[in-house]
C-alpha cells in the first residue's frame, strides 16, 4: 500500500497551470499503473480540515473532534493498493511517482484483518 504525503506549503505554492499540470502528470500515471495492473485501487482524501477524529478511551467513552488528529507538516493526501513482487519493485515503483510528495510503503496483513 502507498501513502501518499505531501506539504500544504509545497501544493500551495503553486500557481493554477502548476497546479493543473501536476495533477495532469498524477492522473497519467495513475492510468498507466492501472493499464498495466500494477494499481489495483486507490483515492485521494479531502483536506486535513475536513476530518472528524472519534477518540476511543479504555473505559468504553469516546470522544468526538473536528479536524485531523495531529498537526503535521505534511498531510496524507491519498493511497493506493498496489501489486508488485516485491519491496524493490514497490520502492521503483514509489520512485516513478511524479509529484514533489512522500509515498510510504506499508505492506498489507495476509488473511483475515482486525
Amino acid at each position: 500500500m502507498f501513502l501518499i504525503a505531501s506539504s500544504e506549503e509545497g501544493w500551495g505554492s503553486l500557481t493554477e497551470t502548476e497546479l493543473n499540470e501536476a495533477y495532469g502528470k498524477i492522473m497519467s500515471w495513475w492510468d498507466d499503473q492501472t493499464k498495466a495492473g500494477r494499481l489495483l485501487e486507490g483515492h485521494q482524501l479531502k483536506a486535513p480540515e475536513t476530518a472528524t477524529t472519534v477518540r476511543n478511551a479504555r473505559d468504553g467513552s469516546s470522544s468526538v473532534t473536528d479536524g485531523p488528529y495531529v498537526e503535521a507538516k505534511e498531510m496524507v493526501g491519498g493511497y493506493g493498493i498496489v501489486e508488485v513482487a516485491d519491496l524493490d519493485e514497490a520502492i521503483a515503483l514509489a520512485s516513478s511517482w511524479p509529484a514533489p510528495d512522500t509515498i510510504e510503503i506499508r505492506p498489507l496483513i495476509d488473511g483475515p484483518s482486525m
